[in-house]
């Protein structure tokens, strides 16, 4: 059941990429698009979890939650969905997936953590990666806004790798509190705040919305994107260990590059396809020490109990 779990979550990781780019080129407001989304799925969990006595309403109400949503979900989803309009699903993906080596930069320059050599090879060989991605396109490209893209989404890496951090610290101050609620109460409130950010800066159309490619994207990323997708990967979490869940970086990533190129006929040179695989490259070094520590024989024969 583990691995079925894992596998599924992956593949769900992998498509909600261009699951986004086919919404918003249907003609749907990005931020309003990612604001219903994580507003609707972290409703739905959140009331779950209070039906099941498993949080309070009065978390809602806590700093630690806002200032969650604004790191792992505001800032994160609110460069991404923007920066799809111009961007491959594929690149998007992949330069998602450097959230980690950011994670290692914050804690070591900011935070004053060592790090291991290996770590810093990956963050190396990841910027190496990055480059070669993004080359191909600085001289194919003529719209700048394919570039700044680019930049924003690593913009909201950063936002991600500080939220990541910060809410290792908000779970430790709710232990008895289930970290599915913790994660739907900060999607209600990143969402709540894209909401505000579509009011201040885009014109709403409920028509486009509508449309079966629009609808179709927000309902699948509602459901599977935020509900199932998280929930699986909590799930993991509690069954194995925090380091097995999150190798989906390392798969998901190229599945959605592929997805992007068979699908939606996105364009991929064979530069920015050596760029991604040594994005992920660079992601598994990061991981490394983490990863020698795993039993793999051990997590192969687990069984959900």
């Amino acid at each position: 059941m583990i691995i079925v779990g894992y596998l599924f979550m992956c593949v769900i990781f992998g498509t909600t990429f261009l699951a986004i780019k086919v919404g918003v080129d249907a003609g749907a407001a990005p931020f309003f698009s990612a604001g219903m989304r994580f507003f609707m799925a972290g409703l739905v969990l959140f009331v779950m979890m209070v039906w099941q006595k498993k949080a309070k309403i009065g978390l809602l109400f806590r700093k630690e939650i806002l200032l969650t949503g604004i790191g792992l979900t505001f800032g994160t989803f609110s460069t991404l969905y923007w920066a799809e309009q111009y961007v491959s699903s594929g690149t998007a993906a992949v330069l998602s997936a450097t959230g980690p080596m950011l994670i290692l930069l914050i804690q070591t320059f900011i935070l004053k953590i060592k790090a291991t050599l290996s770590s810093f090879i990956g963050c190396l060989v990841g910027m190496v990666g990055v480059f070669l991605l993004i080359l191909p396109s600085l001289h194919a490209q003529v719209n700048g806004y394919w570039v700044l893209g680019c930049l924003v989404i690593m913009g909201g890496t950063a936002f991600y790798a500080s939220g990541t951090l910060y809410s290792k610290q908000v779970i430790k101050k709710f232990p008895t509190t289930s970290p599915i609620a913790l994660n739907a109460a900060q999607m209600m409130h990143g969402g709540i705040l894209l909401f505000l950010l579509s009011m201040l800066t885009e014109k709403v159309q409920l028509s486009i919305l509508l449309q079966p490619m629009a609808m179709g994207s927000l309902l699948y990323l509602i459901i599977f994107g935020s509900m199932v997708g998280h929930s699986l990967y909590y799930w993991l979490v509690s069954k194995t260990n925090p380091v097995f869940p999150a190798t989906w970086l390392f798969v998901s990533p190229i599945l959605a590059l592929s997805l992007g190129v068979m699908i939606y006929h996105e364009y991929l040179s064979w530069l920015s396809g050596l760029g991604a695989f040594t994005i992920v490259l660079g992601t598994i070094i990061v991981h490394m020490e983490a990863l020698k520590g795993l039993n793999w024989r051990r997590l192969s024969l687990s069984q959900d109990r």
